[in-house]
């Protein structure tokens, strides 16, 4: 079983950065793919970034690449996001997902959220001035 907690969100300001951090607590990190989704009031929740298991390899879609990135840290089981020139439509409730897979992050990208074993109860980002 895994367990997966969230932190580091926030209000912010447009332009300005956010770090969010994606702890992991059991076993199976080894084979864990994370990703990091998003989800706005009355929207889908979507993947933005994810970051494999097994070759580190990366998935970001458009509306976030060149601001925002992804960093697995093997030894703290954790995987960060970090957001850069934040906009307003970057509000939403991020989430941190896991799936037990070897296969590489964009493979599992094309997945789908419901593809996803473990999931953290979410936290709020606000960009607004």
């Amino acid at each position: 079983q895994v367990h997966i907690v969230e932190s580091g969100g926030g209000l912010v300001q447009p332009g300005n950065s956010l770090r969010l951090s994606c702890a992991t607590f059991g076993s199976a990190w080894n084979y864990l793919t994370i990703g990091w989704f998003r989800q706005a009031p009355g929207t889908e929740r979507k993947e933005i970034l994810g970051v494999s298991s097994s070759d580190g390899s990366t998935y970001s879609t458009d509306s976030v690449k060149g601001r925002f990135s992804i960093s697995r840290d093997n030894a703290k089981k954790t995987v960060d996001l970090q957001m850069n020139g934040l906009k307003p439509e970057d509000t939403a409730l991020y989430y941190c997902a896991g799936l037990r897979t070897r296969e590489p992050a964009l493979q599992v990208a094309q997945l789908g959220s419901d593809a996803y074993e473990y999931w953290g109860q979410g936290t709020q980002v606000t960009v607004s001035s």
